[in-house]
C-alpha cells in the first residue's frame, strides 16, 4: 500500500502490479481502490482481463464497449472499430477523474489502448508479466513480493480467527514460512482450518512438511489452487525457457548468481537460445526473481512444480546431469575460491565429470572469501544433496573445499555438519586419505565446539589412518591436532611434550609453513603456561618462516602477531605487546577474519589495563564482546568478565 500511495503521489497516471499468481495482486489493488475511492469523483472501474484465467483473454474492444457504456455512452454510438472506439474513449475520459483497475492483464498491447486519456485518471494494472512495454509510455512498475512474517500471521488470523491463531503463534509463523508467504496458499491452508473447527496449526503444518504433497495439499481447495496458478504461466513459457525452469528447479538452494544459470542453460548444447534471452522471459514470466544485479530466486512453491514438471518431462539421466552439474559448478567455483584464499593448503586432487563453463573469476582474496561467505548455504546445500543423490565424492570434495570459509569465519555450528558429511563421504566413497584429512578437521571442531571427548578419539583415528597409509606429513599435522587438544582441554604439560615431538618430525619434513605453525603454536603454549621467554624465540622463528614463504599465509602470519603481543605482556614489555596487538587487529580486520580481530581486542584492553587505562581497556573489551557475541565464540564470558571487572573498578573509585 504505501509504495502504491508513493508511486501514485508522485505524478503516475499508470502502475503496474506484477508478481507470480497468488501472492496478492489483485488483493491490494482492490484494498488501494477502496482507500482511495474518494479521490476520484467520476467514479471507479473494475475489469477482469483474463490474461492467464485459462480462458481466452479479453479483447480490447470488448473492454472498452463495456468501459465507454459504464461511463455513459449510449450502445448505439459506439463504433465497432477499434481505432475508432480508442478515440471515442479517449475523448470521453479526457476531463474525467476517473481510477481503472486492469486485472490479470496478458501484454501491454492488450492494456494501452485501455489507458484513459485524463491526467486525473490513474490505472493499477496487475499481471504476472512484467509487461515493460509500457514503461516508455511512462507507466511505473512495482513489484509484488510474498507477504512478511507478521502479515502473514494476520491473514491466518483474520481468516480462522485471531484467538485461536494466537493459541499456536510459533506453529502458525511456520505455516507462513511453508507457504512462502504467498497469500492465496495462505488462504488455501486458512480455508482448511476454518472447515475443520478442531484441526490444529500444527496438523496442517506437518502435512505441508513433506515437499512431495504440498503442492497437492495447497490446490484441493475448491476454486483455490496453487498449482493451477503456476501452471498457466508455464504453459506460457518457449520450450527453452521451460526447460531451464525444470532445470532451476533442481538446484538445492532457493537463491543462485547468473554464472550457476549459465551453467545450468550450457548442460544442453543443442540449445542456441542466449541464456539472458531465457532469463528475461522467467523474470517476465514472474518465475524467477531477481534480488540483486546477476542474483535470482525461486520462490519455494515455484521450485516444487518446476521439479514437478522435471519429473513428467525429463529422463532421469537427465535429471540427475543437471544436478551433478548444478553440484560441480559450486566444487569448481569454491575450488577457485579456496586456492585464492589458502593457496598453501595441502588438498587431494578433485574429479569432474564435466567442467562447469562460467564460474567466477576473483580479482583476489577479499573477493573470494567473500564469494565464499555469500555461497555459504548454496554450499551446505550442495553438499547435503551430493549425500542425496549417492555422490560420495563430490560429497567429500564439497567439504574439503569449504575450509576457509570456517577458517575464517569460525561458523563452528555449520563446519560441524560440513565435517561430520566429509567423514562420512570418504568413508562410503572408499578414499581413506580423504577419511583422514577429515577426520583431522573433525577432530579440530569437535574440540571447539567443547566435544573433547569425541575430538580426542577422532584426533586418535585420523593418526591411525594416516600412518596406515605410510602418509608422514598427515600423521604429524594429526599429532599436532591431537597437542591443540590437550592444550584446549588444560593438559599442558601433555601438550607441550607433544608439540616437542611434532616440532623435532617438522624440521625433518619439507613443508616448511606446517614448521612455522607448530613454532607459533608450541610458543603459544608456553606463554600461556608462564613461559613467555621461551615462547620467544619460537616466535620469532615462526615470523621468520611466514615471512620466507612463496605462497603467503596472511592468517598465520597475523596469528604470529598475536602470539608476540601476548608473550610480550607476559616480560611486561608493554610498548611492544601494544605495537605488534594493533598490527594484528589491523590485519585481521583487513582479512575479515573477526575471531582473531576480536582476540587482538582483548589483547589491547588487556594491555591498557595494565597501563591504568581503563577508558580504553573497556572500549577495546566492548568491541571484543561485540564481535563474539555475533559469531557465538566461546571465549566471550571471559572478555564479558573482563570487560565487568574494568566497570566494577570504576564503581569504586
Amino acid at each position: 500500500m504505501a509504495g502504491l500511495n508513493q508511486i501514485v503521489n508522485q505524478g503516475a497516471n499508470v502502475i503496474l502490479l506484477c508478481g507470480p499468481g497468488g501472492v496478492g495482486k489483485s488483493a491490494l489493488a482492490r484494498q488501494w481502490a477502496h482507500s482511495a475511492r474518494s479521490r476520484f469523483a467520476d467514479g471507479q472501474i473494475h475489469a477482469d482481463l483474463r490474461g492467464f484465467s485459462g480462458a481466452d483473454p479479453l479483447d480490447p474492444g470488448a473492454a472498452l464497449t463495456a468501459f465507454l457504456q459504464a461511463l455513459g455512452t449510449p450502445p448505439q454510438r459506439i463504433p465497432a472499430d477499434l481505432r475508432e472506439q480508442v478515440a471515442l474513449y479517449r475523448t470521453v475520459t479526457a476531463t474525467r477523474s476517473i481510477f481503472l483497475l486492469l486485472d490479470d492483464a496478458l501484454s501491454a498491447a492488450q492494456v494501452r489502448p485501455l489507458v484513459p486519456a485524463s491526467s486525473s485518471a490513474v490505472v493499477v494494472v496487475t499481471s504476472r508479466r512484467r509487461l515493460t512495454g509500457l514503461i516508455p509510455d511512462g507507466a511505473r512498475l512495482l513489484d509484488v513480493g510474498p507477504l512478511p512474517g507478521p502479515a502473514g500471521v494476520e491473514l491466518l488470523g483474520r481468516a480462522v480467527g485471531r484467538e485461536r491463531i494466537a493459541v499456536e503463534s510459533g506453529e502458525a509463523q511456520e505455516l507462513v514460512r511453508i507457504c512462502g508467504g504467498l497469500p492465496l496458499a495462505l488462504v488455501v491452508a486458512a480455508a482448511r482450518l476454518a472447515a475443520r473447527p478442531r484441526l490444529t496449526v500444527r496438523r496442517v503444518v506437518s502435512e505441508l512438511a513433506d515437499e512431495t504433497e504440498r503442492l497437492s495439499r495447497l490446490s484441493a481447495t475448491e476454486g483455490l489452487s496453487m498449482r493451477a496458478m503456476i501452471e498457466v504461466s508455464y504453459a506460457a513459457l518457449t520450450p527453452a525457457a521451460a526447460m531451464l525452469y525444470r532445470r532451476l528447479a533442481l538446484h538445492p538452494g532457493t537463491e543462485f548468481c547468473a554464472d550457476l544459470v549459465a551453467t545450468v542453460a550450457a548442460t544442453d548444447p543443442g540449445d542456441p537460445a542466449p541464456v539472458d534471452g531465457l532469463i528475461d522471459e522467467l523474470l517476465e514470466a514472474s518465475l524467477l526473481e531477481e534480488t540483486v544485479a546477476d542474483r535470482f530466486r525461486l520462490h519455494d512453491l515455484l521450485r516444487l512444480y518446476g521439479r514437478e514438471m522435471s519429473e513428467r518431462h525429463d529422463s532421469e539421466d537427465d535429471r540427475r546431469a543437471v544436478s551433478r552439474a548444478i553440484l560441480e559448478f559450486y566444487l569448481a567455483a569454491a575450488r577457485r575460491a579456496d586456492l585464492a584464499v589458502t593457496p598453501y593448503r595441502r588438498r587431494l586432487p578433485y574429479a569432474y565429470q564435466g567442467r562447469p563453463a562460467d564460474t567466477p573469476a576473483f580479482s583476489g582474496r577479499a573477493d573470494a572469501l567473500a564469494w565464499l561467505q555469500r555461497e555459504r548455504e548454496n554450499l551446505m546445500d550442495a553438499g547435503r544433496a551430493a549425500v542425496k543423490l549417492g555422490l560420495h565424492e563430490l560429497a567429500w570434495q564439497l567439504s574439503d573445499v569449504t575450509w576457509p570459509l570456517w577458517l575464517y569465519t569460525k561458523d563452528y555450528a555449520r563446519r560441524l555438519e560440513v565435517d561430520q558429511r566429509g567423514v562420512q563421504a570418504a568413508r562410503a566413497w572408499g578414499n581413506r586419505q580423504a577419511e583422514a584429512d577429515m577426520l583431522k578437521r573433525l577432530s579440530r571442531v569437535q574440540s571447539r565446539v567443547g566435544n573433547h571427548q569425541a575430538a580426542e578419539r577422532y584426533g586418535l583415528a585420523a593418526v591411525e589412518r594416516h600412518r596406515e597409509i605410510g602418509d608422514v606429513q598427515g600423521t604429524v599435522d594429526a599429532e599436532e591436532g591431537l597437542a591443540t587438544l590437550y592444550a584446549d582441554t588444560g593438559r599442558e604439560q601433555q601438550a607441550a611434550e607433544a608439540f616437542d615431538r611434532v616440532l623435532t618430525a617438522r624440521r625433518s619434513l619439507p613443508d616448511l609453513r606446517s614448521l612455522g605453525l607448530t613454532c607459533l603454536n608450541l610458543g603459544m603454549l608456553l606463554t600461556r603456561m608462564g613461559r613467555p621467554a621461551d615462547a620467544l624465540p619460537l616466535l620469532a622463528e615462526a615470523t621468520d618462516v611466514f615471512a620466507g614463504l612463496t605462497e603467503t599465509d596472511p592468517y598465520n602470519g597475523a596469528r604470529v602477531l598475536l602470539g608476540v603481543a601476548d608473550a610480550q605482556l607476559g616480560l611486561g614489555d608493554l610498548d611492544a605487546a601494544d605495537d605488534a596487538a594493533t598490527e594484528a587487529a589491523g590485519r585481521m580486520a583487513q582479512l575479515g577474519s573477526a575471531n582473531e580481530q576480536a582476540e587482538a581486542l582483548d589483547l589491547l584492553g588487556r594491555i591498557a589495563e595494565r597501563r591504568g587505562n581503563d577508558d580504553i581497556a573497556r572500549r577495546c573489551y566492548r568491541e571484543a564482546v561485540a564481535i563474539f557475541e555475533s559469531i557465538g565464540s566461546p571465549r566471550l564470558a571471559a572478555v564479558r568478565r573482563r570487560l565487568e571487572d574494568v566497570r566494577g573498578s570504576i564503581d569504586e573509585q
